[in-house]
């Protein structure tokens, strides 16, 4: 498989991804606004956060579908998937009760299962990156050869 292939479907699923979560988090924005104002990191800057993280969500959506921001988008979806997946091991480690915070199908995840969920794509992003570097590389040594 070619590495832009890879680097197409990986951008897919981050625009998936990202997509569906900022949609059903914006659909219901006053649900996960009471959710994240119970947490002990978030707090009393819930509603700043409530629209914050689903707008990112859907700007690195577009720049993940925009072939010329697509490297800037993998880099976001990369630093988003990591604050994410941070926060989750924060929280599973130092609090203990766990509130539901997510929308969709994610909410019926454990908080350990989203864990591992948000350390897959934290590791999914990595790969785009790595590969659209080597991409990149390959493409630039090919100009280069006498």
């Amino acid at each position: 498989m070619k590495k832009r292939t890879v680097i197409d479907l990986v951008a897919c699923m981050l625009i998936f991804l990202f997509i569906y979560t900022s949609l059903s988090k914006l659909n219901d924005i006053y649900r996960f606004q009471a959710a994240i104002k119970q947490s002990p990191l978030i707090g009393d800057r819930s509603v700043f956060f409530s629209w914050a993280i689903p707008i990112t969500e859907l700007i690195i959506s577009l720049f993940l579908v925009i072939p010329r921001t697509r490297l800037l988008g993998i880099f976001g979806s990369f630093l988003l998937m990591l604050l994410f997946t941070g926060y989750i091991g924060y929280m599973i480690a130092f609090t203990p009760q766990l509130p539901c915070q997510c929308g969709g199908v994610l909410k019926d995840m454990t908080w350990t299962q989203h864990l591992f969920f948000n350390i897959g794509f934290t590791i999914l992003a990595l790969t785009g990156i790595l590969l659209h570097r080597n991409r990149a590389e390959s493409q630039f040594n090919s100009f280069n050869v006498a």
